[in-house]
């Protein structure tokens, strides 16, 4: 035991000088994440995009509408940045990109709507912008839905109604809304929570496959293997050791920052978080290594595999798509992902706050992904001793 612990520090020793003759990769394993930090921290300091651009084509121009003008003018994501009674003018300012969405109200609106016709409201979205128009939809059905009740309000007081019943008749039921979790409905919560951890997952991966590879690339693979007396678990936790450290730090560092400076919500306490994160190193640590089995002594394969999985698992984590819903393959593949077992335990935990034993399955994925290599030590031992450095 001694023996192995000495091996260990010495490796460990070993990669701590090594990271003085390569600044760029210490340079990548700090400055990288803290570069996305940054970047999604302050690209989405608002919580969701506001004040989209919109154009307003008011055709009927008459008290009623210029009073639903003002109301329209009040939606946080809409803008009207044009105010115009041409549609043309409206539709070549969206060709050109300028805004998203255009709101009509055709002539006549106020004058069908008091002689109880049914007028038509239209408004349309640039889906090819999908986030803006999306929000912008929202807003836009929230409009003609008000423009409707704008006008049979109009109606009602023209016959005399008191405004205590023309309310009982528009809305006779009040609808209370509370979301859960996530209260503000800030999509920093979700995005920034995930993609930044992502981001230095993948960072993990590929460094792991890269640190390997390189002693294959400088041919001393033979001389670590040496160092650790044969012993796998004594080399790969000597090498890998200095890189935990420093990624749990990183990661516990945006614990911090999301949670307790930024405030975002977090049922299940900072030490718990902090918890997960350790786990999702570890595991992201035993995804790369098991890349760099599956190709032995071939650096860009193994980093070529990471980066492409790495990537796939943005897409299966769960918080773009419901995994769920996803068929059945896709919902197979997504397990084998640190990403995804660390949302799971993310949304369960510090936005739900739900106990332990809800997301017992996904802390035991994780650990099953960082022990799993050691199934395949005896590839990594012949490659130690028997294969070469391959471009």
């Amino acid at each position: 035991m001694l023996k192995a612990l000495n091996n260990i520090w010495k490796i460990t020793k070993r990669e701590l000088r090594a990271f003085s003759r390569r600044p760029i990769f210490l340079m990548i394993m700090f400055v990288a994440p803290l570069g996305f930090l940054w970047l999604f921290t302050s690209l989405m300091d608002a919580g969701l995009p506001t004040k989209l651009p919109a154009a307003l084509v008011d055709e009927d121009d008459t008290h009623v509408t210029r009073q639903l003008t003002r109301i329209l003018g009040t939606m946080q994501e809409t803008n009207f940045v044009i105010t115009t009674k041409s549609f043309t003018e409206a539709r070549q300012a969206m060709q050109r990109g300028e805004i998203y969405a255009i709101f009509r109200i055709p002539k006549g609106t106020t004058e069908a709507a008091l002689t109880q016709r049914q007028p038509v409201i239209s408004f349309y979205t640039n889906d090819t912008y999908y986030v803006a128009a999306s929000l912008l939809m929202k807003d836009m059905r929230k409009m003609s839905e008000m423009a409707g009740l704008a006008m049979t309000r109009a109606t009602m007081r023209a016959r005399g109604f008191r405004d205590d019943q023309i309310m009982g008749t528009l809305q006779p039921i009040v609808i209370e809304s509370h979301p859960l979790g996530n209260p503000h409905l800030n999509y920093s919560v979700v995005l920034t929570n995930l993609i930044v951890p992502g981001l230095l997952m993948l960072v993990i991966m590929l460094t792991t496959s890269y640190s390997f590879g390189n002693e294959w690339k400088r041919g001393q693979q033979k001389h670590l293997y040496e160092m650790g007396n044969g012993n796998m678990v004594a080399i790969v936790t000597g090498k890998l050791l200095p890189q935990t450290v420093i990624y749990t730090i990183l990661f516990w560092l945006f614990d911090i920052i999301f949670y307790n400076y930024l405030e975002f919500p977090c049922a299940c306490g900072i030490p718990r978080m902090m918890l997960w994160g350790f786990l999702a190193v570890l595991a992201s640590q035993g995804f790369g290594l098991l890349m760099f089995i599956a190709f032995p002594g071939q650096m860009r394969m193994a980093m070529s595999a990471c980066s492409l999985l790495g990537v796939m698992q943005f897409s299966l984590a769960g918080f773009s798509f419901p995994v769920s819903a996803m068929d059945l393959p896709f919902q197979w593949l997504a397990n084998i992902f640190p990403l995804h077992h660390y949302f799971v335990t993310y949304v369960n935990q510090a936005l739900n706050g739900y106990a332990i034993h809800y997301v017992w399955t996904s802390v035991v994925a994780l650990m099953v992904i960082f022990l799993l290599p050691q199934l395949f030590f005896w590839r990594l031992r012949d490659a130690f001793l028997h294969k070469d450095y391959k471009e």
